[in-house]
């Protein structure tokens, strides 16, 4: 298996250097003890375009990841994004099936996905 196999991490296509930017950040949803139920972040792709990136709830079906990927829309209007994209593994169909719920719309695999047909790829108009 390789990095771009099913089910892989993700690792190889996210490193802590690319929330140096300054139109990049990262989030923490917290519950009311402050224990962390999720996260998310966003990198520049361009000046106009931002990636979406390790979305995660610890609990699934909880609301929790629609919470945090609004949040993550509404930094990057704030931001001067007017596009985020995101990839997922066709695997992963809770994932897909959230994204398109979200409004977000399949398009070409970009970047390091292109020519990966297990990576799905999605965008957003902000």
């Amino acid at each position: 298996m390789n990095k771009y196999s099913a089910g892989a991490s993700g690792k190889a296509s996210f490193n802590i250097d690319d929330l140096k930017d300054d139109k990049a950040f990262f989030a923490v949803a917290r519950n009311a003890h402050q224990e962390a139920i999720g996260c998310g972040a966003v990198r520049a792709m361009d000046a106009h375009t931002g990636e979406v990136k390790r979305v995660y709830a610890k609990e699934k079906g909880k609301g929790v990841g629609t919470l945090i990927l609004r949040f993550l829309e509404e930094e990057s209007r704030k931001l001067g994004y007017h596009t985020l994209r995101l990839e997922t593994r066709r695997i992963n169909e809770r994932a897909v099936q959230f994204y398109f719920s979200q409004g977000y719309k399949e398009i070409p695999n970009y970047g390091h996905y292109q020519n990966r047909p297990e990576a799905i790829c999605f965008e957003k108009s902000l």
